[in-house]
């Protein structure tokens, strides 16, 4: 009977569990504990940190992980790292779920940045309103540029308030749609949206409205991280589940 420890805190994450209960499969759901309120899941969940590498391969040798599934987000830079790193030293198989990236169409107007800090740099200059569509954790780095007026949207209330002089704060959780975001940009005037290439769905909507309305996006790049296998659906984790030890992994 595989053990499985889903790394989550992605749609994918919570999709993957859904379909592994359904199967009867032995699973674990293990959040970083950034939201508040996290959707209900049909697996048990973990919440908190593993302290790095180290600490993770102990626990996946500690609860006899057969299985390290990595469905955290595109940026999780770190947790994938270290994913990688328990995996090698244990010997127990991983594979990453991760969505595929959002390619710009006809008619976006795309400015790409590598990281956080070269989008607040990218910002210099006359005020203007800015969309930051980046969750909570990055916007305390935007108080460099203190000139713009911000929109932000968070899935939860913030314990502490922004550290931006001029913001506007909408609290709601996706999946988003098109004509609620085109109405969101209008209203408050959005000349600039700034975010990170998560890929999806459940975000994408905001990049069709500025599309739609003409406004350009400073869009982060995902960034480096280790090779490792790596699917981009549910049934390919599946069937990965069922046939890693005939493959050899």
């Amino acid at each position: 009977m595989p053990n499985i420890l889903i790394l989550g805190g992605t749609a994918e994450a919570s999709a993957l569990a859904q379909a592994l209960a359904l199967r009867g499969d032995r699973a674990v759901l293990s959040y970083a504990g950034r939201t508040a309120s996290p959707k209900p899941q049909p697996v048990p969940r973990r919440v908190g940190g593993f302290g790095g590498a180290a600490g993770l391969a102990a626990y996946l040798r500690a609860q006899r992980v057969t299985h390290l599934i990595d469905a955290t987000h595109p940026f999780a830079a770190r947790m994938s790292a270290n994913a990688v790193e328990a995996a090698a030293a244990t010997g127990v198989p991983l594979i990453a779920l991760s969505r595929s990236a959002w390619t710009a169409e006809s008619g976006d107007d795309w400015r790409h940045v590598p990281d956080i800090e070269a989008a607040v740099a990218a910002l210099a200059g006359p005020c203007r309103a800015v969309m930051l569509a980046l969750g909570r954790m990055h916007v305390a780095a935007f108080a460099a540029q203190p000139q713009h007026r911000y929109l932000l949207r968070f899935v939860d209330p913030p314990e502490v308030a922004p550290a931006l002089p001029d913001h506007r704060l909408v609290v709601d959780r996706g999946p988003f749609h098109v004509a609620g975001d085109a109405a969101l940009l209008r209203e408050h005037a959005i000349d600039l949206v700034v975010c990170k290439n998560a890929g999806g769905t459940g975000a994408h909507a905001k990049l069709l409205a500025a599309r739609e309305l003409a406004i350009p996006v400073l869009m982060i790049d995902r960034p480096t991280l280790p090779e490792r296998r790596q699917v981009d659906t549910v049934a390919d984790v599946l069937r990965w589940i069922d046939h890693a030890a005939d493959r050899g992994v």
